[in-house]
């Protein structure tokens, strides 16, 4: 159930529970693909959904934000409800024809905390929010703008890069592009990161003995 917020067209959900900080601590500490592999590969974004700024890290919750087609107005109104480690996580619906995010939505993000947004559709200012810090992926850069009438929704589940994405879900991303982790699943996916990791550091090492040449070193 949806109560309207203020006396717009952008629906608000109750609200919705976080992931504390501690809890997803050492996913800031590994690759995005060790933690799809966590979850065995289903929980990945599709390749569309890339890196456009400099940072190129993210871990935060998701503040989802669903949107009509080239119009950011809900976007505008999702900043309302953020808090500190938050991901604008946008339904664009795949439109790239109006950017909805750029530099004046990017210092509210940052004023709110918010560390990134993953967008699907546009976005630009892509220099000016790298400039900010804020990790920002996204389907496609352009200069137009959105426009501002609505209608939209605040914290329910959204469609973004072949998946749903709960309100609260944790993101993380990096180069390679961004992994869901639903919320419920967060301390599974921390314990099984150490485990992939140390497998695949084993196959390397074996990967690099096999090499001509090699010596190996005492530890």
């Amino acid at each position: 159930m949806f109560i309207v917020a203020a006396t717009d067209s952008v629906f608000l959900a109750p609200s919705w529970d976080r992931v504390a900080a501690d809890e997803t601590r050492r996913l800031r500490e590994v690759p995005a693909a060790d933690v799809g592999d966590a979850l065995q590969r289903m929980t990945v974004m599709d390749g569309g959904i890339r890196l456009l700024t400099g940072r190129a890290t993210l871990v935060g919750n998701a503040l989802t934000v669903d949107v009509r087609s080239g119009d950011n107005l809900a976007v505008h109104r999702a900043l309302d409800e953020a808090r500190p480690g938050d991901v604008l996580v946008v339904n664009g619906h795949g439109d790239t024809t109006r950017a909805l995010i750029g530099g004046l939505i990017g210092e509210i993000m940052v004023n709110a905390g918010v560390v990134g947004a993953v967008v699907d559709g546009a976005v630009r200012d892509v220099q000016v929010l790298s400039e900010m810090g804020l990790a920002v992926y996204a389907r496609a850069i352009t200069p137009a703008g959105p426009f501002k009438h609505g209608p939209g929704a605040i914290g329910a589940p959204v469609a973004v890069g072949g998946l749903v994405v709960a309100a609260g879900d944790v993101l993380v991303g990096d180069a390679d592009g961004v992994v869901l982790v639903p919320r419920h699943r967060v301390k599974e996916v921390v314990d099984a990161v150490d485990v992939i990791a140390e497998k695949e550091e084993a196959l390397r090492q074996r990967i690099l003995a096999a090499r001509p040449g090699h010596t190996a070193v005492a530890r």
